[in-house]
């Protein structure tokens, strides 16, 4: 429980920070798919690749995957009739078929009905999930941080020698 609080507090201070909102929600976008994906898969494997080589926030698309696995367990009855649907389609039955016939494209377990959904429904709605994150701490910041920044409290806090030294330790050490 409390590494789940430490990671919901270092989100909240990420989105207070200068770190750049594109990083934070290309974070949550990817968390969303890390979340819809089964957890032990090539998908997750491959995700996962993404965060370490792109400049992705990889504490915003953990937690974000923490909290869209709960949504995506919901999801599950739709995720089997979109990917029934996907896998039944008379069209792509060879495409299928070459796949399965690969070397590693099984382990993505494609040919399960809630995979595919899953994949489908995560790599559609991806763009709607950075841009809406985006628009959403962009307001963040522009609303709530500026009108806490302008209160008596923030400003008399900031006048301490205890937050002096905790933000020079956290410029240092952070």
């Amino acid at each position: 429980m409390t590494l789940l609080l430490k990671q919901v507090f270092a989100f909240l201070k990420m989105l207070n920070s200068e770190t750049g909102h594109n990083q934070i929600a290309a974070g949550i976008a990817v968390g969303f798919i890390l979340g819809m994906s089964p957890m032990l898969s090539l998908q997750t494997f491959l995700v996962f690749m993404l965060i370490f080589f792109f400049r992705i926030q990889a504490g915003a698309a953990f937690l974000a995957a923490f909290f869209f696995a709960f949504i995506a367990y919901l999801l599950d009855p739709v995720f089997h009739s979109i990917g029934a649907q996907v896998l039944q389609s008379p069209g792509l039955q060879p495409f299928f078929t070459t796949l399965y016939n690969m070397p590693l494209v099984p382990l993505t377990r494609f040919y399960n009905s809630v995979v595919m959904g899953a994949g489908v429904v995560g790599i559609v709605a991806f763009p709607f999930v950075f841009f809406f994150s985006r628009m959403l701490i962009l307001k963040y910041r522009q609303t709530i941080v500026a009108r806490v920044k302008q209160t008596k409290f923030w400003k008399g806090l900031q006048a301490t020698s205890l937050y002096k030294w905790y933000y020079t330790y956290d410029n240092l050490y952070g």
